[in-house]
């Protein structure tokens, strides 16, 4: 099925396609859903009304890149959205004092998929949060004051500082 046949077909409401959709895509922004989510019953509900977002908001889609990038947004949307319901999100140190030590952190090492998420899991959701935007999902500082309401400083020094933590605790598994 080519994606100009799934979209149309989504837009007529078909179960079909729908059911195709969920089943191809479910796995790919479960992920993206727990990477913001610690809790795997919170990134499952996150999945869940993105899904449905999907379907119901289907007829916005305008073509305008990629369909997968219009989904994943969506799920982002949503598990941000529950995040904040959950809990306000914390930006601790929101004054950072840059260092003049240069930015070295890397995860090139040899780390499993499920350790960096467990790594990830231990940062304050703020940290986690501007993190997962910035370095998994390419968003840019601006972006992401807008989307969460914060100014584009507190941004950078979340990243900063989430980088920071990160490679802490790489250090400590002796990893880094």
């Amino acid at each position: 099925m080519t994606e100009h046949t799934l979209i149309e077909r989504l837009k007529a409401q078909d179960r079909a396609a729908q059911k195709w959709l969920y089943d191809r895509y479910s796995p790919l922004m479960f992920a993206v859903c727990r990477r913001y989510l610690v809790s795997r019953e919170d990134a499952e509900e996150a999945l869940i009304s993105g899904f449905y977002k999907v379907f119901a908001q289907i007829h916005t889609y305008t073509g305008a890149g990629s369909f997968e990038g219009w989904v994943r947004r969506i799920m982002v949307n949503e598990s941000l959205m529950l995040l904040r319901r959950g809990q306000p999100l914390i930006f601790p140190g929101d004054v950072f004092q840059s260092t003049t030590e240069a930015d070295s952190f890397s995860i090139e090492a040899d780390i499993s998929a499920r350790e960096i998420r467990d790594l990830l899991n231990q940062l304050p959701n703020g940290y986690r949060t501007v993190f997962n935007l910035y370095v998994l999902e390419g968003y840019k500082h601006q972006e992401i004051a807008d989307l969460l309401g914060i100014s584009i400083n507190t941004s950078k020094s979340q990243l900063i500082l989430a980088k920071e933590k990160m490679k802490t605790l790489l250090k400590a598994k002796g990893i880094v």
